[in-house]
């Protein structure tokens, strides 16, 4: 009963729009060091990122592998503890709580994984997996427990005779699948989807996000929805963020950003996606050299040693995110 009284609370006490506000985000790592006295180095692997999700919708990030995504995604289910920022999830500051405080929120906060093979254990049937948040949080009795997991699987399109096998008896797409059943058990309010279809083939991932879609509507689920192809997260979110090492550099409506991007990075990014019509050609943008360490990111904006209309004052000046259009954000000195 306790329990139940204290979801009340986190769900009640987020009467925001927004579901999810992230203000200055920041992750570092240290590295080296040790016996052999090498200096350390510090990874900004997520560096100031703010923005916020309203409730219902999907919010692609989007970005090359390695600029963060994950990170943040992490971070922001409190998996790693941020280096400064906040985070407030249904009104509440969950940034800086510790592991009793933050049990009550983080029921509401579940994530998709990528690998859908390393994020299932082995040893455990398919009805362990999905009941184990069940009998984590003391949810319901056994008999209620066994039963909230054959729903969860005739919900997401498997044989609820399933629980009692192992992951190894299933393809991926099944074993995702199940995946995303584990993440419903506890009804959450937000779902954080980290590249759940990367790992699937073509075919399988276009019935996975429709699932996912379908699940929203019934559900009432926000998602925020990671990916490195954008016309993956074109395909499925409402407002896209695009993230290179470590930084958001813009922001906006789906349609907005896919259709007129306005950082030189995100038109590099939708010059590369195919276009079903052999009528209509598009431009490459060919960027040059490789993604910098961020261990050692370039002075003042990050993206200018690969950036084809850059400026001397660009590596000198780092660049905020400006509002060029309604809801649509850029971090670029000359963008218009």
């Amino acid at each position: 009963m306790a329990t139940e009284v204290s979801e009340g609370t986190a769900r009640q006490a987020g009467k925001s729009d927004h579901i999810l506000e992230v203000s200055g985000l920041t992750k570092h790592f240290e590295i080296g060091g040790g016996l052999l006295g090498r200096t350390r180095q510090v990874i900004r692997a997520v560096d100031q990122v703010s923005f916020s999700i309203r409730r219902g919708e999907t919010f692609g990030l989007v970005g090359e592998s390695g600029c963060g995504k994950t990170t943040l995604g992490q971070t922001i289910i409190r998996l790693y503890d941020p280096t400064s920022g906040q985070i407030v999830f249904n009104g509440n500051d969950i940034s800086t709580m510790g592991a009793n405080e933050l049990r009550t929120h983080r029921r509401l906060m579940q994530m998709i994984f990528q690998d859908p093979s390393a994020s299932l254990d082995p040893r455990m049937t398919v009805g362990s997996i999905i009941a184990e948040p069940l009998n984590i949080y003391g949810v319901g009795s056994k008999d209620e427990r066994q039963e909230r997991v054959r729903d969860l699987l005739r919900v997401v399109g498997l044989n609820a005779y399933f629980t009692n096998r192992y992951p190894h008896e299933f393809s991926g797409g099944q074993r995702q699948r199940i995946g995303i059943a584990r993440s419903l058990a506890l009804n959450p309010d937000l779902v954080i989807c980290d590249e759940p279809v990367s790992a699937l083939d073509v075919s399988i991932q276009a019935q996975v996000l429709n699932l996912l879609k379908e699940l929203q509507k019934d559900f009432s689920l926000t998602y925020l929805f990671i990916a490195h192809n954008l016309s993956v997260v074109a395909h499925i979110a409402d407002r896209i963020g695009v993230m290179y090492l470590g930084k958001l550099v813009e922001i906006g409506n789906a349609d907005a950003v896919t259709e007129r991007p306005k950082h030189p990075y995100t038109q590099a990014l939708i010059s590369a996606v195919p276009v079903a019509d052999p009528m209509r050609k598009r431009d490459r943008i060919i960027l040059e050299g490789d993604v910098p360490s961020p261990a050692n990111p370039p002075s003042g904006c990050h993206f200018h040693p690969r950036c084809p209309v850059a400026r001397p004052d660009c590596s000198e000046r780092e660049p905020e995110l400006r509002e060029l259009e309604p809801g649509h954000w850029v971090a670029c000195h000359y963008a218009t």
